[in-house]
């Protein structure tokens, strides 16, 4: 550790457990990848044996739950997403109560305990939809939490329901929404949101919603899709919005990353490989120095990177994911199951354990 050097001391500053500013994470970035994840590792497991006491470290965690996408209708057309439907495609839907009880009937079978229900900006589905089907899921599947609707979606229900944006989440709350999921962060810097989604909300309505969210006590997490148009500076510009905002809700409770996927869509952009997403997960951990857990991205990396990045930062495996259908639409179609993550975080080292979307541990099955 000793032997990382750096002549502004910002190694020693983050071997000292402090804050970095924007200056110090460019020049960490440019560190050789081995170094910065040495002291990713080291500020993780000073993250961990916080939460958990000595043995935290020790311990990676997953949680077992579910994507359910309710619609593929969307009217924002993001040019890196390939999932996207409108209502004159043939392969668009709407899923029904029943569509959904099937999912969830499956995943209970497995002791799930959540949902990530996400979808499209559908212009015709009005808040009955969504409260009736919150409201349902809630009676029926009453253990399950259910972690729904990205920010972007929220500011579309504000325009489509003619709704303040508060009364939005307060009434979704009511009615069983549990916690707030960070997609359609990708980069939050308007120029770039501007060039890869130009009709979805900008940066300062996704914090808005997140900022409510939390004053209204739903935890969110938060998120960064990178390697596309961003520069370096942009990503850190993302992080350092993410941070402030932390700094004055204490809301979210992960940070997850992940690379653009390529295929069949409409941004063209050339990939990052698996060395750029450890280099900035591992910087994340280091910069994001109020959110305590980072999420492994296997889904998008692969399950042998997934592993890898236990030692560049991250403390949790993410999700069995029993479904995926969006990151599958651009060409990325990684599954494993609840067996198999359990074998490569043992096999990195760890024990597993599973949580729930707070990150308490739950229960362990194998004492």
């Amino acid at each position: 550790m000793n032997a990382i050097a750096s002549e502004s001391g910002v190694v020693d500053r983050v071997l000292a457990g402090e804050r970095i500013t924007c200056e110090d994470a460019l020049e960490l970035y440019r560190l050789p990848l081995e170094e910065l994840g040495t002291l990713a590792d080291f500020r993780r497991n000073l993250a961990k044996q916080a939460a958990y006491g000595g043995a935290g470290n020790e311990i990676v965690t997953y949680i077992v739950d579910r994507n359910i996408n309710y619609t593929n209708v969307c009217n924002v057309y993001c040019k890196f997403c390939a999932f996207y439907r409108t209502e004159r495609d043939a392969d668009h839907y709407v899923l029904s109560h029943e569509q959904i009880d099937r999912k969830l009937d499956e995943l209970v079978a497995i002791g799930g305990v959540q949902i990530l229900m996400q979808g499209g900006h559908h212009p015709k589905l009005g808040i009955d939809y969504y409260l009736d089907l919150l409201s349902h899921l809630r009676q029926k599947y009453p253990q399950v939490n259910i972690h729904g609707f990205s920010p972007p979606e929220f500011n579309h229900f504000a325009q489509v329901f003619g709704m303040p944006l508060r009364e939005v989440i307060v009434r979704f709350k009511r009615a069983g929404l549990g916690s707030i999921p960070g997609g359609g962060g990708e980069i939050l810097v308007d120029r770039v949101r501007n060039r890869i989604s130009p009709l979805k909300c900008n940066t300062e309505q996704w914090l808005a919603v997140m900022r409510i969210a939390h004053e209204e006590g739903l935890n969110s997490s938060a998120t960064m899709m990178f390697g596309h148009v961003e520069t370096v500076e942009d990503r850190i510009e993302h992080l350092q919005r993410l941070r402030d905002l932390q700094d004055e809700t204490h809301g979210f409770t992960a940070f997850i990353c992940w690379t653009f996927q390529p295929e069949n869509v409409v941004l063209k952009a050339i990939p990052v490989g698996s060395a750029e997403y450890l280099r900035m997960q591992a910087l994340a951990r280091i910069f994001l120095d109020n959110i305590e857990n980072l999420q492994s991205s296997w889904v998008t990396q692969g399950p042998r990177i997934g592993q890898v990045a236990l030692r560049y930062g991250a403390n949790d495996f993410g999700s069995v994911m029993m479904e995926e259908n969006v990151v599958s639409k651009a060409g990325t179609t990684f599954r494993i199951d609840r067996q198999e993550i359990e074998r490569l975080i043992h096999d990195a080292g760890y024990q597993a354990r599973t949580r729930n979307n707070w990150y308490e541990l739950l229960p362990d099955e194998n004492p």
